[in-house]
């Protein structure tokens, strides 16, 4: 079957407007057939990210206007392809990174989005390292460039991309100092990480006593008055890769504000001739060419899932939950009271 004509029925979760996570909606229409270079993608995993829980609040930096459907990446079995399109992804499973729109039990999508998923891998397993993947490999690998022997500090290591970078890290031979609440540190220990408490008044001074010569990086998804902290610990030749606000994602007003407030100091701090950087990871960067971009993403989500499969990364599955109870995982990822990420899977 080369191409389909046949309309799919798919199920998407609907964010209205800024409410509750009890307010989500559950909507079922008709997908059109795909167009050439197009596939219809069955959802066998998708997750709650950092970024849903800033859409649902009418904060995430350039998210659509409301309605819409929230989702930023997906795992799913290719069902239908349209015209002019390689019949063979059909039946094959795939991951792909979407921004919005994978709360869904059926999508559309661009078949040159696609990266293959290997086949020994668990659609939910490998579902915790798609765009969590992608951004630890990134901000480690392509912006800090941090080597063998280095150390690095990760906020929030017990987070979805916390883990995946605590584990990249130690597979690289790359120390980590991970943060978060004493609950989560025996988890870290076994991830290979030395856990400082999240909540202590004295953190920064805990971490300098495990690093008095000061670190190689610092990965801060905090941002607000502490990313001046974070700054503070690097060694000479450090980089400070901040990729989040979340420290101000409950304030009123603008939600640009704070993250160009935040990109304004990070440039400032680069003009310092002290041999530190500083710099804002963006998921999106360089999306305008947009070959490039997808070449760079697929090289990368390859490499990860390859280490996936190899069980050199281990995935860290918070909860699941099925499509229609979407409302329930947000709320808990929402919660910080989990390691790794929530994952939504089809239901029954």
């Amino acid at each position: 079957m080369e191409h389909t004509t046949v309309t799919t029925r798919t199920t998407e979760i609907v964010l209205p407007g800024k409410v509750e996570s009890t307010g989500l909606q559950v909507r079922t229409r008709d997908l059109p057939a795909p167009a050439s270079g197009q596939a219809i993608l069955r959802m066998d995993a998708t997750g709650v990210s950092f970024a849903e829980q800033q859409m649902r609040l009418g904060k995430y930096f350039d998210q659509p206007p409301f309605p819409f459907v929230p989702g930023y990446d997906v795992v799913g079995t290719v069902t239908a392809t349209g015209p002019d399109t390689d019949p063979a992804v059909v039946g094959r499973r795939f991951a792909a990174v979407t921004k919005i729109g994978s709360w869904a039990s059926h999508r559309l999508i661009d078949v040159a989005d696609l990266v293959p998923v290997p086949e020994n891998v668990d659609p939910v397993d490998a579902e915790t390292v798609v765009v969590n993947g992608i951004t630890a490999w990134q901000m480690l690998h392509r912006t800090a460039k941090v080597g063998a022997g280095g150390t690095i500090v990760v906020l929030g290591a017990n987070g979805g991309v916390g883990t995946t970078l605590v584990q990249l890290a130690r597979h690289a031979g790359i120390t980590v100092i991970g943060t978060a609440s004493p609950r989560h540190h025996e988890a870290l220990r076994e991830l290979g990480a030395t856990p400082v408490d999240y909540h202590a008044p004295d953190m920064y001074e805990r971490i300098r006593e495990i690093a008095p010569d000061g670190v190689d990086a610092v990965f801060d998804h905090v941002g607000g008055a502490g990313i001046v902290e974070s700054w503070r610990l690097l060694r000479r030749g450090g980089a400070l890769v901040s990729y989040g606000t979340a420290a101000t994602k409950d304030d009123a007003g603008n939600s640009r504000l704070p993250v160009l407030k935040l990109i304004g100091q990070l440039v400032l701090w680069n003009l310092l001739p002290n041999g530190r950087s500083a710099s804002f990871y963006n998921f999106w960067a360089g999306k305008r060419r947009i070959d490039s971009f997808r070449a760079r993403l697929r090289e990368d989500l390859t490499s990860v899932l390859a280490l996936l499969a190899d069980g050199v990364l281990a995935a860290q599955v918070a909860a699941r939950f099925p499509l229609s109870e979407a409302g329930s995982a947000l709320a808990l990822a929402e919660s910080r009271t989990v390691a790794g990420k929530v994952v939504i899977v089809p239901d029954a």
